[in-house]
């Protein structure tokens, strides 16, 4: 996403024990929760294509990691 400044690898604390790994989202589809594994050593800012475990339909995925390792995680429909 191009209005997303990501943070230097130097500013990010990677294999550091700090950033978060997995996080409960919820199918923008059918409303279920469901859990991910994120993988900080992706980068600070990350998007990919994941299916619901529940109804199996596709959603976009957006992860950006802030300076002390939380994530902030966003999810949208996609069209099939």
């Amino acid at each position: 996403m191009s209005d997303v400044d990501p943070l230097d690898d130097e500013d990010f604390p990677l294999g550091d024990g700090t950033a978060e790994s997995e996080v409960l989202v919820v199918c923008p589809h059918c409303g279920e929760a469901n859990e991910l594994g994120l993988d900080p050593g992706g980068g600070s800012v990350q998007e990919y294509v994941e299916d619901c475990q529940v109804c199996c339909r596709p959603w976009r995925v957006t992860v950006r990691y802030a300076e002390d390792g939380t994530a902030e995680v966003f999810t949208e429909a996609l069209d099939e």
